[in-house]
């Protein structure tokens, strides 16, 4: 009967239970990408994981799925909107507006944690997701945008993925390149506007370049001879760009220049970047980013530049489950025969947690049971504890590599894990 009520409870669609390799692993991957983002100069920060919907409506752009499709918004007890955040770019920048952070800049910030959207769940997108990100604030020098894929690409090799991906690169120039395109691609799309799906035909009039971005059938195969972003740029945008490949290339970051990538946000300008795989199906993309200088007036702050990429961590989980060393933390196993041993080793788990080091303790079961949980826990040492007649204890060092017990004294048990 328990198991009947139990099973009609599951996760919500589109969400998962991270058990603990799962958490391990995304945790490691965090762990890896914040010590790496330090050593770049970039700061923690943590906004809400909901914000007034104003603050994504506006800079993700009404007519963006993330916000017309997507996004998980309601009306809380006083009569509020508010939104789950779909990413955390928008959030940041609220941040450093609401707080005042403009002082401050030039500001790198980086975070990590969960977002949401309502998309359809598959492998590698699911509705509550987690991205890891940086933001760059007050700078408007293209080597910024350099420092940002550099990190990047840092990161990347360090979750050793730099042989399993690619990094895709376009620019959608200054507000003049955008406003030129803008038009070209309107001249060309008009022609087709009835064979344009229903959110293409409400982008057409809003937002044409959102249409390069549709995962519309039919709208990809309109857009294919469509006009290039890069036959509207004038000449301080080229140069601009020039520079970003310029600085990939004296670093020695490969890359590839691809026309038809646009970010699906209407803060982006200038640079725009994808890492992506061929290895997870569909959903190719595992980093994504670029340059977004009119985000922060937007959103009500200053003229200020920025720049910023987010890593899904789902699935660079899934990528790199094979490259990443869960099992590196073997534990000490402290097995105890006899009760009051058991109450000794209790004593001594808590001295050497104490001393920062991770150590397991067996509750339950015989000598024999726990010497295979602790085999089972690639543990890598163990302090066995025999109880004697006389009340005293005996203590032994088992070297699981080499299976070696060795008699010792409690204190030098202790020192020798």
């Amino acid at each position: 009967m328990l198991y009947f009520l139990m099973s009609k409870y599951q996760s919500v669609r589109g969400t998962r239970d991270l058990l603990p390799e799962a958490k391990q692993a995304f945790r490691q991957i965090d762990q890896i990408a914040y010590k790496t983002a330090k050593n770049y100069g970039f700061k923690e920060i943590e906004t809400p994981i909901f914000e007034f919907s104003e603050v994504f409506h506006r800079s993700l752009g009404e007519t963006s799925d993330a916000v017309s499709k997507e996004t998980y918004t309601f009306t809380d007890r006083g009569g509020d909107s508010i939104t789950l955040r779909p990413e955390g770019t928008a959030g940041v920048v609220r941040a450093f507006v609401s707080e005042g952070l403009a002082q401050l800049t030039p500001l790198k910030l980086y975070y990590y944690g969960p977002m949401f959207r309502y998309e359809r769940p598959q492998k590698g997108r699911y509705r509550q997701f987690h991205q890891l990100g940086v933001e760059v604030l007050g700078l408007e020098s293209a080597l910024a945008d350099v420092e940002c894929l550099d990190l990047a690409w840092t990161i990347i090799k360090n979750l050793k993925l730099d042989s399993r991906c690619e990094l895709e690169i376009n620019t959608l120039g200054d507000i003049e390149s955008r406003n030129a395109y803008r038009t070209a691609l309107v001249d060309y799309l008009t022609p087709f506007k009835e064979q344009l799906s229903a959110d293409s035909k409400v982008r057409l009039e809003k937002n044409p370049m959102r249409i390069l971005d549709s995962k519309d059938e039919g709208d990809k195969k309109i857009v294919a001879n469509a006009p290039l972003m890069e036959n509207y740029l004038n000449e301080s945008s080229k140069k601009f760009f020039a520079d970003v490949l310029g600085g990939l290339e004296k670093l020695g970051i490969p890359y590839k220049i691809n026309s038809k990538l646009v970010r699906g946000l209407d803060y982006y300008c200038h640079t725009v970047f994808e890492f992506t795989t061929s290895e997870l199906g569909a959903q190719s993309a595992i980093l994504s980013g670029g340059r977004y200088d009119g985000l922060v007036e937007m959103l009500g702050g200053p003229k200020t530049a920025g720049v910023g990429w987010a890593a899904g961590v789902d699935r660079l989980a899934d990528l790199c489950a094979q490259s990443l060393d869960i099992a590196s933390n073997r534990p000490i196993s402290i097995i105890a025969h006899g009760d009051k041993a058991l109450a000794e080793a209790v004593a001594i788990s808590s001295k050497l947690r104490n001393q920062n080091k991770y150590c397991e303790v067996f509750l339950t079961g015989n000598f024999k049971k726990k010497l295979e949980k602790a085999n089972k826990l690639n543990t890598s040492k163990a302090i066995l504890i025999f109880e004697q007649d006389n009340g005293s204890f005996e203590y032994k060092l088992k070297n699981f590599e080499t299976g070696e017990e060795t008699l010792t004294s409690k204190e030098d048990a202790i020192k020798s894990v």
